[in-house]
């Protein structure tokens, strides 16, 4: 297993498991509903992705889009590929909103839209709550 999986709590933190591709809660919730996609490969660089790895990548995240769309209305999404802590392949996915968001009791607000989000600015989530987002998100995930 890649150390980026382990790092962000795989496989407690997987919402969903695909051929080549893992999505995960993210830890730090800049915006309601933010996962990690992360590949299973080795490989520490985008462009030693395989051709079947990198194929998977848009369904993963349609199917990502859809879910979130069906939990709170995200405006756009943005989607980080920094790689400098973590070495393997992976997006931070960032839902963006518009307005705020009130989800279970907690009121969401994206202070940076509709500037890049500001990854300082993460609101404290309880290890409960990230579990609850966690199982909505995937009650959500497309069939």
């Amino acid at each position: 297993m890649n150390t980026t999986l382990r790092r962000f709590g795989y496989p407690r933190s997987v919402i969903k498991e695909y051929l080549h591709w893992v999505v995960m809660i993210r830890p730090g919730q800049v915006t309601l509903g933010c996962t990690i996609i992360a590949a299973k490969s080795d490989c520490v660089s985008l462009g030693e992705l395989t051709p079947d790895e990198a194929a998977q990548l848009p369904q993963v995240i349609s199917d990502f889009e859809r879910a979130v769309r069906r939990l709170a209305p995200a405006s756009k999404f943005n989607y980080l590929a920094l790689m400098m802590v973590d070495p393997n392949p992976h997006f931070h996915a960032l839902p963006r909103y518009a307005a705020q968001v009130d989800r279970d009791g907690v009121a969401w607000t994206d202070v940076a839209f509709p500037s890049p989000p500001d990854l300082r600015s993460v609101p404290e989530s309880t290890a409960e709550q990230l579990e609850v987002l966690r199982h909505l998100l995937a009650q959500s995930w497309p069939a």
